[in-house]
């Protein structure tokens, strides 16, 4: 089944997460004449699932120290949010009427935490300013003609448009559609994918069946985090993570999971330091430690002189034998600097985000491919990464409207006549 398109500009957006509801909207805000495919029963649904535990819109960080959060991509990032940054995504969830607050660590939320409201509000405002929504429609590559392909569940459709954004996603979250088989299709039209690798994950740590099975979930809190960056260079971060039945997981390990990841490639391991004890100093350690037992047990002991109990406790267990244990100088630095060997990253499907991606080299600065004009790309899809904190989705907003803006200025090269603009929906 073909599609037919209006007089006006068509453009086909791909794909119904933050990246392509926001190139949809810039859209439409011009005029232009917009259908929004989605594989899925619904838009936004991994962005609903991200904001369960309360909506991470954004973070408070400062430029340019925002922009260092996407490591060798901060230049390129960087240039998207010079026109949609923080500040400018709280500004457009109040015009949606979701005012947002900044959490102690940064942070950015709406008031009631939820990301429903907002998504719904989105929607809605997208229907009522003329978006067509198509979902249940997978992309499924092009026409002999060049013409979109998309299955459905009762057909496969194909239809044209005057240009293309692509927001596919990466490749986690598989149960939301994240299985990344876009990718084919377009290393078959000769576009440079880098590939796809875990980012924001958990790590795998060959603990004994005894740990893994009594302290599967046990949180680590506070510990502070020592590794080593690809340049040899030494960082600490304090922070919170959970050891889980594999390895070790949490908000702490993702903030530092690029680094550990190219370590594990580089060298086929990674190792990770963790201070067990913020706050006390190795020489007050050992001097606790080296006070006299008086019959007390050796977990008593931990507690009462170093205040080491519970996970933390086994955690030494795991990393000394027993004469080790016994030895005051060795058990107190060991404290400050426990020794984990990561083995591999978790697998992509657990991971919050994919690093790897259409390469940004493939794409000229308005996002668009050089090997196929009128198609630009946008969101995780692209070869960059940040951590979690709101970094992400700061910049999948930001790519989704630096990419219908190159669409804009495309169609407006080529001559197109836009239809009466619908207004400023930001």
């Amino acid at each position: 089944m073909q599609e037919s398109f209006s007089k006006y500009p068509r453009v086909a957006v791909v794909g119904g997460g933050p990246a392509g509801l926001m190139a949809a909207e810039t859209l439409r805000a011009a005029g232009v004449e917009v259908d929004l495919y989605e594989a899925q029963g619904s838009v936004g649904r991994r962005f609903l699932i991200a904001g369960k535990g309360g909506l991470n819109l954004t973070h408070s960080e400062p430029r340019p120290g925002f922009d260092a959060r996407y490591r060798e991509r901060a230049g390129q990032v960087g240039r998207w949010l010079d026109d949609f940054d923080a500040n400018a995504l709280r500004e457009w969830a109040r015009g949606l009427g979701v005012e947002t607050f900044v959490g102690s660590s940064g942070r950015v939320f709406p008031t009631d935490l939820k990301a429903a409201p907002l998504l719904r509000g989105w929607v809605r405002r997208l229907r009522e300013a003329g978006v067509r929504f198509h979902v249940h429609h997978r992309w499924i590559g092009w026409s002999d003609d060049g013409a979109l392909r998309f299955a459905t569940p009762s057909s496969e459709l194909e239809t044209s448009a005057d240009a293309s954004v692509f927001a596919l996603g990466g490749a986690s979250w598989p149960e939301l559609g994240g299985n990344a088989d876009w990718i084919a299709p377009l290393r078959g039209i000769g576009v440079d994918v880098a590939p796809l690798k875990p980012a924001n994950c958990g790590f795998d740590v060959a603990w004994s069946e005894f740990f893994a099975t009594k302290f599967a979930g046990a949180p680590l809190k506070p510990v502070i985090a020592h590794w080593r960056d690809a340049r040899g260079e030494e960082h600490a971060l304090q922070g919170e993570c959970v050891v889980s039945a594999h390895g070790i997981e949490g908000s702490l390990v993702y903030a530092l999971s690029a680094d550990l990841r190219e370590a594990i490639e580089r060298g086929g391991s990674a190792l990770l330091h963790l201070d067990l004890v913020p706050g006390r100093e190795q020489d007050r350690l050992l001097k606790d430690l080296s006070k006299p037992r008086n019959g007390r047990s050796f977990s008593e002991f931990l507690r009462r002189q170093a205040g080491i109990e519970g996970v933390k406790a086994a955690l030494l267990r795991e990393a000394l034998d027993k004469s080790q244990l016994e030895d005051p100088t060795i058990l107190a630095q060991t404290m400050k600097r426990l020794p984990l060997p990561l083995l591999r990253p978790r697998p992509i499907e657990e991971a919050i985000s994919s690093a790897g991606g259409v390469r940004l080299e493939a794409l000229d600065e308005h996002l668009m491919l050089r090997s196929k004009a009128g198609m630009f790309c946008a969101g995780e899809m692209l070869d960059w990464e940040a951590p979690t904190g709101g970094y992400l989705l700061t910049a999948s907003f930001a790519s989704g409207l630096r990419a219908a803006r190159g669409v804009l200025r495309w169609l407006d090269h080529r001559g197109a006549g836009l239809g009466p603009p619908s207004g400023d929906l930001r």
